[in-house]
């Protein structure tokens, strides 16, 4: 890949500036010469939490500081597309076109244009180091997906839309990056992660390709030059819809759990939303649910694998006397104080336990309503503990 290292000022990559607030992402600049965010960039992030790193970059060109090398790919046509750095020149473009704010030495906000001029032409005859590469769609696209000079790291989806870049991704982050989409409000119900990070088009994807019992990026290599995402459309979105219809009452830890793979798994089943609507609550009101993540699968599942509920174990004290009560009685009696063992016909049949060779386990069964109380422990043998079922 060649490289020239080249001198422009701020006014120089601000003029022609644009940026769109629908996608959240500055569009051109250099009189229109420059594709600021080329398809395969991630959206501007520097806005978020508060707009400390846009008013940081700001703050650097009025204090003198250098803001770091800046990177242009150049194209067959003479134009340039912004390889990084994209992050701070849409925070210069936004500034200067008045899209935010920041405190003067008087803790007053000021826009551009409110600035006294010595700082305005401060900022715009503001040198910038650039490099204008030149290479092969390969170079370019190798060094994109290594290097990583802007302070805020590339995520696995962001690489994944550098290194696979084309008509499929395009429309893939029109759909799935776009935080104007009307359906964000209802998918973050059930995925977690922020849109302009990639991380809704992350969950799609891995969804879709797990159906096809693919990788992600074989199957965005596979559809990279296709002109429609419909299957990455219509199946995520008969996930969303199937657990929709199937959870009726939305709940926070309902957010990032494997939907995709719980959809393959049982949205061949039928279940009745009122049903599941009453265990639901039910299982949320239990005290000896730990893990209530666990509770939508455990319903999905029939019910059986108690696991996925992190039950709620008996406390020391609470075995101890338990112990103490059923060693008592069974040395009265001249039998075992592990219940199963007493009503055996081995050797163990009149063993006496020790405390730390027994675990606490329900008389009743905790998925057929018996409570983790005292009155409902007992203290078995570990052999027949872990060979008692249905816990």
């Amino acid at each position: 890949m060649k490289t020239t290292l080249k001198q422009y000022t701020v006014r120089d990559i601000v003029a022609g500036f644009v940026y769109n607030e629908l996608e959240g992402k500055g569009l051109f600049g250099l009189s229109g010469k420059l594709t600021i965010q080329p398809e395969y960039q991630r959206n501007y992030i520097y806005a978020s939490d508060g707009g400390k790193k846009e008013i940081a970059v700001i703050d650097s060109l009025l204090k003198g500081y250098p803001i770091g090398l800046i990177y242009f790919e150049k194209t067959e046509a003479g134009d340039f597309q912004v390889l990084d750095g994209q992050q701070r020149i849409t925070s210069i473009g936004r500034f200067q076109t008045n899209k935010f704010a920041i405190k003067d030495e008087n803790g007053m906000e000021q826009y551009f244009t409110g600035l006294s001029q010595d700082k305005q032409d401060k900022i715009m005859i503001a040198k910038l180091l650039i490099y204008e590469c030149e290479g092969t769609d390969t170079d370019i696209m190798n060094w994109f997906e290594t290097i990583n000079i802007a302070g805020v790291p590339l995520n696995e989806q962001e690489k994944n839309n550098a290194v696979y870049h084309g008509e499929f991704v395009t429309l893939a982050k029109e759909e799935f990056s776009n935080s104007q989409n009307a359906n964000v409000q209802k998918w973050s119900a059930y995925i977690s992660g922020v849109v302009n990070r990639q991380d809704f088009l992350a969950t799609a994807l891995v969804w879709v390709a797990a159906h096809n019992g693919t990788t992600v990026r074989k199957y965005m290599s596979e559809h990279r030059h296709e002109d429609n995402i419909s299957e990455l459309k219509t199946y995520f979105n008969s996930v969303i819809d199937w657990v929709s219809s199937v959870f009726t009452d939305v709940e926070s830890e309902m957010r990032g759990l494997e939907w995709g793979r719980l959809y393959e798994e049982y949205h061949g089943q039928s279940y009745d939303p009122a049903a599941v609507s009453a265990r639901v609550h039910a299982l949320y009101e239990d005290f000896a649910v730990k893990n209530k993540r666990g509770i939508f699968e455990y319903i999905l599942g029939g019910e059986t694998d108690t696991k996925l509920l992190d039950i709620r174990v008996f406390d020391e004290p609470t075995k101890k006397s338990v112990y103490a009560a059923q060693t008592a009685a069974a040395e009265t009696k001249g039998e075992s104080n592990c219940p199963l063992c007493a009503v055996g016909h081995d050797a163990n049949k009149t063993k006496i336990w020790k405390f730390d060779e027994m675990d606490a386990d329900h008389v009743a069964a905790w998925s057929k309503g018996g409570e983790t109380t005292a009155e409902n422990c007992q203290m078995l043998c570990r052999t027949h503990n872990r060979a008692k079922g249905n816990r």
